[in-house]
């Protein structure tokens, strides 16, 4: 049982060791960069910016330590890097087996389809959870060491709620994955359509006539920088996440049901 998922999932370690490495050592810089700008005016350096661009990069308070990972680490890496990098990584997942062909020897062994895409899409948790799972650690440890703090608690919510937006980013790859025959295609396009509801939401919504488009977006649901600021979140924005990652993979098992591999 679960053959498929501990194979992948093996397959995965190295890359999540790499991912969780290079997050840490950008956050660690981060951190130290923090203190570097010690006694800096950030409301002069940022009243001059226009609403949607403060919003977009979620620059609330730059004064704090909370406030200045907020904007530099978890809007510009979990928000747009690693929501990138989980669409990318998804959409190759089932289109580059049917593109080298892989498929044909998967789909020979009596697993069903259902289960097979099911267990492929599992091992991407491998490097969704060491990246939450170590990077909170890292990061408050780099705080500590610089001689600042933190709530300890708004650090462990920030990354336990970007799991269902990761998964939703992870969701819209695994559509794409298996809708197209080559793997290239379903990566660009699985980026692109995760880049492009990342500017609907941070640019185009931020338009009174087109207010309501901001829905169609993720990042609607998931703004880490208040969660680290006070703790504040909406526990109908994850719900909302979570039903549509379960509706993507219900579509991507229907298109692959319907697939002639």
């Amino acid at each position: 049982m679960l053959e498929t998922v501990r194979y992948e999932g093996r397959r995965r370690l190295r890359g999540a060791a790499i991912l969780t490495a290079g997050v840490g050592a950008y956050s660690g810089f981060i951190v130290w960069y923090f203190t570097v700008l010690e006694g800096v005016n950030y409301e002069d350096v940022f009243e001059d910016l226009p609403p949607a661009m403060l919003e977009a990069f979620g620059i609330e308070n730059l004064s704090t330590i909370e406030g200045f990972l907020g904007a530099q680490v978890f809007n510009f890496v979990w928000l747009l890097g690693l929501g990138l990098y989980f669409a990318y990584v998804a959409g190759g997942t089932v289109a580059g087996d049917i593109e080298t062909e892989r498929m044909d020897l998967l789909l020979s062994f009596p697993v069903t389809r259902a289960r097979l895409l099911v267990e492929k899409f599992a091992a991407l948790l491998v490097p969704m959870i060491a990246v939450n799972a170590l990077g909170g650690p890292i990061i408050y440890l780099f705080v500590v060491a610089v001689g600042e703090s933190m709530p300890v608690e708004n650090l462990f919510l920030a990354h336990l709620l970007s799991v269902p937006f990761l998964l939703v980013c992870a969701g819209i790859g695994l559509v794409f994955s298996v809708a197209v025959d080559r793997a290239a295609i379903a990566e660009r396009g699985a980026v692109g359509a995760v880049f492009v509801l990342y500017l609907v939401e941070s640019v185009v919504g931020g338009a009174d006539a087109y207010d309501w488009i901001q829905y169609l977006s993720p990042t609607q649901y998931y703004e880490p920088t208040p969660i680290l600021i006070d703790g504040s979140f909406e526990p109908i924005d994850s719900a909302i996440l979570l039903v549509a990652f379960v509706g993507l993979l219900i579509l991507a098992q229907a298109l692959f049901q319907r697939r002639d591999i």
